[in-house]
């Protein structure tokens, strides 16, 4: 039988248990900690012998305390180490928080991305934040927002619903960027939800038989992609932001867990989705550390 002193005892370790808890899912994870995931794809109908390095920062979301300028250039400076051939950013550089002590501002945080160095270019897609963020594009129902001219001014080209062609030892290759899924809130005066033209994004892709890369900020366009995309890029959803047992309870997707986090195949499509580096609505991580996406393509 357990004494009123034992009882009281397993109450405070747990209690003890939990504000520790806390403090690292509040203070330490999302503001300290940094990994480098790593994923090695063959793309089905890949070309024989290329090799390509692509780095991928997602869901920035700058904000003091928590994504400071300084802390930006720090993982910049991690990410230039890995000697990436392509990086590739994916949107959400605005901070979706209330919760914050101050902001940072596109005319800090995008120079510190501007900090980039890939042997085959950086490029950039926008998130739902970078839209909903933006007052007057909210307001007229289209951009370009300040976060794209931001990244222009900053030597990072934004691709919506666009392309552009890059060639690897010889081998041409195409970088898409699909236009944000979600760019207007229901309040805006937009006619529509999002930025999103699937057709005109690879209408841009000029030769049908060299393989294309392709950027989503939001992964849930994955269904309808063709498969002759090698490889999606995929940001949004955190990883869940809190994932206990490998689960995340809550994920912001219309298919649930189905696209939350890491390498998914399905049939002969491939599909990444970074856990992200910022928080979203509360600075709380808890299990998905902020991470540096890092993809080894090869046959």
């Amino acid at each position: 039988m357990i004494t009123r002193r034992q009882f009281l005892k397993m109450i405070g370790m747990a209690s003890t248990a939990g504000m520790a808890l806390g403090g690292y899912a509040f203070a330490i994870e999302p503001g300290y900690r940094l990994v480098v995931t790593r994923y090695r794809i063959t793309p089905k109908d890949w070309p024989d012998g290329l090799r390509l390095r692509i780095a991928a920062l997602a869901d920035i979301h700058a904000c003091k305390p928590w994504m400071s300028a300084a802390r930006i250039r720090r993982i910049v400076a991690r990410t230039n180490a890995l000697a990436p051939d392509l990086t590739l950013l994916l949107g959400d550089y605005s901070t979706g928080m209330a919760l914050r002590t101050g902001d940072v501002h596109s005319a800090e945080w995008a120079p510190a991305l501007g900090g980039l160095i890939a042997r085959h270019g950086v490029y950039a897609v926008l998130g739902n934040h970078d839209w909903w963020s933006d007052y007057t594009a909210q307001r007229t129902g289209k951009g370009p927002t300040y976060g794209s001219r931001a990244l222009e001014a900053a030597g990072i080209p934004v691709l919506e619903n666009d392309a552009r062609r890059i060639e690897v030892e010889g081998q041409g290759l195409w970088i898409a960027g699909l236009g944000d899924q979600l760019a207007f809130l229901p309040s805006s005066c937009a006619a529509k939800r999002g930025m999103d033209d699937l057709p005109k994004t690879l209408g841009a892709v000029k030769a049908a038989d060299e393989p294309v890369i392709l950027m989503a900020h939001e992964p849930d366009v994955f269904p309808q992609l063709p498969d002759r995309i090698a490889l999606t890029l995929s940001g949004h959803t955190h990883g869940g932001q809190v994932r206990l047992f490998g689960h995340a309870p809550v994920v912001p997707s219309r298919f649930g867990a189905r696209y939350s986090y890491g390498h998914i195949r399905e049939g002969a499509r491939d599909l990444v989705v970074s856990g992200g580096l910022g928080c979203s609505i509360a600075p709380v991580r808890f299990g998905v550390p902020p991470e540096i996406v890092l993809i080894e393509l090869s046959t």
